[in-house]
């Protein structure tokens, strides 16, 4: 049991790594340093770096809530951790 559980946390951490290195990407990286590049590039009337700054970077952000808890709720299930 105490192997399952560290190997649940091992999962759950890199899961959570990944999660927080595409917000990264996408919130600082391409919303600050790559603003200049993505701002060459329309999107709506807006330039990209702008709209990835103000709109893309809380999009993602919400899209990777659903995504951590579809694989929580997976990850749950594979060691028998679902709540009833």
């Amino acid at each position: 049991m105490q192997q399952n559980v560290k190997q649940y946390w091992k999962e759950n951490l890199f899961y959570l790594a990944v999660l927080l290195g595409i917000w990264f990407l996408v919130s600082y990286v391409f919303g600050v340093l790559a603003v200049e590049q993505l701002n060459m590039i329309q999107m709506g009337g807006f330039k990209l770096g702008f709209w990835f700054s103000q709109q893309g970077s809380i999009y993602v952000f919400v899209i990777l809530i659903f995504v951590y808890v579809r694989l929580m709720n997976r990850l749950d299930k594979k060691y028998n951790l679902e709540e009833d």
